[in-house]
């Protein structure tokens, strides 16, 4: 029998297919950050309204209404097949971009037209990478090759952001997307390489597509711990996700009173704390026990934002960032895994999508974010959610304790 590898971080590269999707998610992040940062930073120069701003974080959102739809798509045709489709709008948009801030065609009205049409297929790439990963990883590899496809997001917050404020303060907003364009479409071809099996797509095929949906949120609906982690997931993405992921331009501008560059080393800091917790999750994953480190570390980010959000100079606020995104990472990963490994084959798009479904907090979020930051300021609001997202988690984690907390639980196998 083969030996496995020594370090877990190497281990998913073993198989063909994660040596394809590694770099393929890796450049599609890439772009992606940049973009958000570009796209954030523009709005906010060109308008002046952090009402505006918080819109624009909003309509990256959009999809979530319809991500069951995509994970049903990925049940049926392969999940590879349907984040290709999705990579190659990403670059057509992107150069579509690119082409019009060239010729100096560009302004707001365009930015959230192109914004709402990728808001609505962006926010299930999240969901077809899980999947795929899950699909072909062996069971007893897959909390590692979980953390370490998370670091594909995480490293690009920390490269995108910075690449994309330097790219856009040095050379413009035309030549910074021609980056980001250009990233999309290796994205797209290193995607292709993916393979995954196909083990129930022929019987998928001839239902129908409600009955599908209503037998996946029939499981979830009866599975505990999975509407446990679909509540939490909802409620962090309302009141904890907004202070990281749209509202930085606000606090790095008006805040810190800095520029682009200044902007990138917060979303930088946030990204380098959760790469961090990515790494440690792969390295130390067979040995964690996955609903305790769900809730666990769910309670210590809300601490830590709020923390982060009473700093008074941005050393101290990176500082926050950092540990802020190490909580994250080592509660979110562990409820993708808890999911996909209660799931099975059968349901494991549909939940995925059902699970980005739960993204559609974070726009109501920013949006309430946005018009309570006019009316009581910034740290009131940050204060606010942040309170409530805490006692929110307590309360969850006592509604469903049996499920979450005891360690012969499913939700805690390892």
């Amino acid at each position: 029998m083969r030996n496995r590898p020594r370090s877990p971080l190497l281990a998913p590269f073993e198989v063909r297919s994660f040596r394809f999707q590694f770099p393929a998610d890796l450049l599609t992040s890439w772009a992606i950050e940049m973009e958000i940062l570009i796209l954030g930073w523009y709005i906010l120069v060109e308008t002046g309204s952090v009402l505006l701003l918080t819109l624009y974080g909003a309509l990256q959102y959009l999809g979530t209404l319809i991500a069951p739809v995509f994970g049903l798509a990925g049940d049926r045709f392969g999940h590879r097949n349907v984040l290709c489709a999705m990579r190659s709008v990403y670059a057509c948009l992107a150069s579509v971009l690119a082409a019009l801030a060239l010729l100096h065609a560009v302004n707001p009205v365009v930015v959230f037209c192109i914004a709402t049409v990728s808001g609505l297929i962006r926010p299930s790439d999240l969901a077809m990478r899980n999947a795929l990963v899950a699909e072909t990883m062996p069971g007893y590899r897959l909390m590692a090759a979980m953390g370490v496809a998370r670091t594909t997001s995480d490293s690009a917050r920390v490269v995108g952001s910075l690449a994309g404020a330097a790219l856009f303060a040095l050379l413009g907003m035309g030549w910074a997307y021609l980056v980001v364009s250009s990233c999309y479409a290796a994205g797209f071809c290193l995607t292709l390489g993916v393979g995954a099996a196909r083990t129930v797509g022929d019987r998928l095929a001839r239902l129908s597509l409600w009955r599908d949906l209503r037998e996946g949120m029939r499981y979830i609906a009866d599975s505990p711990q999975s509407l446990a982690a679909m509540w939490l997931a909802f409620l962090v993405n309302m009141t904890a996700f907004p202070m990281t992921h749209g509202l930085l331009p606000y606090v790095a501008r008006d805040i810190y009173h800095m520029n682009q560059a200044g902007l990138g080393t917060l979303v930088a800091s946030f990204a380098a704390g959760a790469l961090i917790g990515s790494v440690v999750v792969s390295m130390t994953g067979r040995s964690l026990r996955p609903a305790r480190m769900m809730m666990i570390f769910a309670m210590a980010w809300y601490a830590l934002v709020l923390a982060f959000v009473w700093m008074p100079s941005p050393g101290l606020g990176r500082v926050m960032l950092v540990a802020a995104g190490f909580a994250q990472s080592l509660s979110m990963v562990p409820m993708a895994v808890m999911l996909l490994h209660s799931a099975g084959t059968k349901f494991r798009g549909r939940v995925m999508g059902v699970r980005m479904l739960a993204i559609y907090g974070l726009p109501i979020g920013l949006l309430g974010a946005g018009w309570l930051i006019e009316r009581i300021g910034f740290v009131s609001m940050a204060t606010s959610y942040c309170v409530f997202g805490l006692l929110a988690t307590v309360w969850i984690g006592l509604r469903w304790y049996g499920a979450l907390w005891p360690k012969d639980a499913p939700a805690n196998a390892r």
